[in-house]
C-alpha cells in the first residue's frame, strides 16, 4: 500500500497568507502525495478561520479538515495536536507547512517521488544549504542563523543546517512514544526537536528549500531568542538525557484538545 501523508498547516493570524498556502494543494506535485490536510487554527484573532472556510467551500473536493485548538497552545502546542492526530488516524508521515506562506511544499516533491524519504525518520527543510533559495532576509538574520546552526551542530555532534524552517517531514512511527510532549509550546519547539532527534539517533536529512518573507509578520525578538538558544545548548551539553526528559513548558497541558470546525474529508 502507498504511504499515507498528512499535511499539517499551523495557522495563527495569517488570514492573508493561508489561502495562498492552501492553493499549493491545487498543484498535482502536492496533491498527488497528500492524503489529507489539517489546518490547525491556534485561536486566531483575525479572519484566518473564515479565510480557510471560504477556501474549503470553493474547493470541496480537497480533503481538508479545519481544527480549532481549545486553547492557544502556541506553535509547539499546535505541532503536538498534529503529531497526535497523525498517529491516532494511522498516517505514515506528517508534513509541516507553516500557514504564513513562506515555504513551498513542492520542494518536497523530488524526495517523495524518489522514495528517498523512507530512509529517514525526518526530512527537514533547510534555508541555509547549497541549493536553497531565500528572499527577504537581512544579512544580520542570515549570519545569526549560520552561527547557531554551527553551534547546534557542535553541541549535538550532527551537521545541522537549519533549526526550523517550517517545512518538515516526519515519520509517524517515532512520534508514537510522545517524547516531545514536555518540549516548549513556543517557537523553541523545533529547536528542542532537533536536539532530541540527535540524542535518540534518529536518521535526519536536511534538504534545500525556497523561502521568502513578503507580507509576513515575525513575532520573534532576536535578542531574547538568541539567549534562549544559548541556554538550551548549555543544558544539553551538561546532560542530553536529562535535557530531553525535563519539563520545558511554562504551563503543562494535560491534553492538547481541539474542535473540528469543518471537514471536506
Amino acid at each position: 500500500m502507498p504511504d499515507r501523508f498528512l499535511l499539517f498547516i499551523p495557522a495563527y493570524n495569517c488570514e492573508k497568507q493561508v489561502p495562498r498556502v492552501l492553493n499549493q494543494l491545487l498543484d498535482p506535485k502536492v496533491s498527488d502525495f497528500v492524503s489529507e490536510c489539517i489546518v490547525v487554527n491556534n485561536r486566531s484573532t483575525d479572519g484566518t478561520e473564515a479565510a480557510v472556510l471560504s477556501w474549503m467551500t470553493k474547493h470541496p473536493s480537497k480533503p481538508i479538515r479545519l481544527l480549532r485548538n481549545n486553547e492557544n497552545y502556541g506553535l509547539g502546542g499546535s505541532h503536538k495536536v498534529a503529531f497526535q492526530y497523525a498517529v491516532s488516524h494511522g498516517f505514515d508521515y506528517l508534513v509541516v507547512l507553516h500557514g504564513d506562506d513562506q515555504g513551498d511544499a513542492r520542494d518536497l516533491a523530488p524526495l517523495i517521488a524518489s522514495g528517498k524519504y523512507r530512509d529517514y525518520d525526518c526530512c527537514l527543510g533547510s534555508r541555509f544549504m547549497k541549493g536553497s533559495r531565500i528572499q527577504g532576509y537581512s544579512a544580520l538574520r542570515i549570519a545569526g542563523n549560520y552561527g547557531f546552526n554551527w553551534l547546534f551542530s557542535l553541541v549535538a555532534r550532527h551537521k545541522i543546517t537549519d533549526l526550523g524552517s517550517g517545512l518538515n517531514l516526519y515519520k509517524a512511527e517515532p512520534l508514537k512514544s510522545g517524547y516531545y510532549i514536555k518540549f516548549p509550546d513556543t517557537q523553541y519547539f523545533n529547536d528542542c526537536m532537533i536536539l532530541a532527534q540527535c540524542h535518540y539517533r534518529q536518521k535526519m536529512l536536511f534538504f534545500p528549500i525556497s523561502w521568502r518573507e513578503e507580507d509576513q509578520v515575525s513575532n520573534t525578538k532576536l535578542t531574547s531568542f538568541a539567549m534562549s538558544l544559548l541556554r538550551m545548548c548549555g543544558r544539553y551539553i551538561v546532560s542530553p538525557k536529562k535535557f530531553v526528559a525535563r519539563e520545558m513548558r511554562a504551563k503543562p497541558v494535560e491534553k492538547y484538545s481541539y474542535q473540528v470546525v469543518a471537514s471536506n474529508v
